[in-house]
């Protein structure tokens, strides 16, 4: 085995996935492994790749923006051309990302404005009441 590719163990310790999310992504043409008999080996390219789709994941991007990003880099080696996409990708990704969070960050205090209700509500309904 040339010492350039990798077993689908030595992926899965290296980038800390399983061998099924790598499966996946062979499924969906995203990674090319060669085959030895019934062993797969992925060179420096799907190394490469792997690494690509794994960020692109932890950013949020969807896996068919993965492949076109992948896809532009196979077609065209202008590193300009791929960086302006992943470029304007990444700034949508954002804004996105941003929008979730205030949305979250609104939600939370709404949350936490019923709950001191309902605090309210419980600290006064175990008061003893007055005489009447």
């Amino acid at each position: 085995m040339p010492q350039d590719t990798k077993t689908i163990r030595e992926m899965c310790a290296e980038f800390g996935v399983t061998p099924r999310t790598l499966r996946f992504y062979e499924a969906k043409e995203l990674l090319f492994p060669h085959r030895d008999g019934q062993h797969r080996l992925f060179t420096r390219r799907d190394q490469a790749r792997l690494k690509l789709i794994l960020r692109g994941k932890r950013f949020g991007f969807s896996l068919e923006e993965i492949r076109q990003l992948l896809e532009m880099y196979d077609r065209d080696d202008s590193e300009l051309k791929q960086l302006r996409k992943t470029y304007d990708i990444a700034r949508a990704r954002l804004a996105d990302m941003e929008r979730q969070r205030d949305e979250l960050t609104e939600a939370i205090a709404d949350l936490k404005k019923e709950l001191a209700w309902g605090e309210d509500v419980l600290r006064n309904a175990d008061r003893p009441k007055a005489a009447e």
